[in-house]
Formats: C-alpha cells, sequence, structure tokens
C-alpha cells in the first residue's frame, strides 16, 4: 500500500472512532500528535498495547485488523458515559460489551465510508484480549497505523493493521 493511502485510511479510521465517541459517550476526542502510519518491509512488527483490546477482522482487497486498546480505567469512564451506569457498578462485562461496541461501530462506521472505494472490506464479529504486557507479532510485510486519540483525562490507542 502507498503511504498516501495509508494515511488516507488512518485518517478514516480516527475520524470514525471519534464519531463513534463523540455519539455515545459526548467526549471530544482529539487525534495526539502520537500517531503514525508506515509501511513496514521487515520480517517482524510488533505492537504493544493496554490492558484491554477489542478487535474486528478486515476482510476485502486488503485484509487486515482494526484494534483499540484502552486501560480499565479510561474504559470504565468511556463505559460509564456510554451505558449510565455509574463507573463504581460497573462489571467486567459491562467493560468488555462496551469496547467490543465502539470497535463494531468504528470499524462499521469506516466500512460505510469506504463503501464506494477500493478500499471496501467485511467485518468479522468483534474479538476482546485482556491481560498485561499483550503484545502482537506480525511475521510479513504489513502496513500499520498507530493513533492516539483522547482527552485531558483519558486515552485510547487505535491501530489497523493491513496485510
Amino acid at each position: 500500500m502507498h503511504a498516501f493511502i495509508i494515511d488516507k485510511i488512518g485518517f478514516i479510521f480516527a475520524d470514525a472512532l471519534k464519531e463513534v465517541i463523540s455519539t455515545t459517550t459526548g467526549f471530544s476526542f482529539e487525534i495526539s500528535s502520537k500517531c503514525s502510519s508506515s509501511e513496514s518491509n521487515s520480517e517482524k512488527h510488533d505492537f504493544d498495547f493496554d490492558e484491554i483490546i477489542g478487535l474486528m477482522s478486515l476482510n476485502g482487497k486488503n485484509h487486515g485488523m482494526v484494534f483499540i486498546s484502552a486501560e480499565e480505567t479510561a474504559m470504565r469512564i468511556i463505559c460509564s458515559f456510554m451505558t449510565g451506569i455509574p463507573k463504581n457498578e460497573l462489571t467486567k462485562n459491562d467493560i468488555e460489551d462496551a469496547l467490543c461496541e465502539l470497535v463494531n461501530m468504528t470499524a462499521g462506521n469506516a466500512k460505510l465510508r469506504f463503501n464506494a472505494t477500493e478500499q471496501s472490506y467485511s467485518l468479522s464479529p468483534p474479538f476482546l484480549f485482556r491481560g498485561e504486557n499483550i503484545s502482537v507479532t506480525t511475521k510479513k510485510r504489513v502496513s500499520v497505523i498507530s493513533k492516539v486519540l483522547g482527552n485531558s483525562e483519558i486515552s485510547i490507542k487505535l491501530r489497523v493493521v493491513f496485510y
């Protein structure tokens, strides 16, 4: 993939996530200066994530994965605003469902934006991983979009990997 296309895809996914966050929580998230887009020619690429990761597979002309990760405290705040349940009353399941829904809505929103282009794709169901020091390693050439979005209180990471 060309750098221009990678940057365009990154903007579309970041904008979709900002819109989903705004709609579901009322928060206004901005893209941090800590973002990048790149194409890796190496045999291996590692990605570090926060403790809760929601992801979906993207299947189309270019296959890939979209990841959204956050710290537990950030997801507790987001989930509370999404559901109306006070932060201290949220269950582990509530928080996990909220992150899966964020990934689903973000990927769906981006998919609608791509439908008229060569970048259209179908989506898998959302998945979730939890734990400390989680990393993902790819062993082939990939295009990577990494963005951090947030406000003065909380942030979440968005990564899109195409192979």
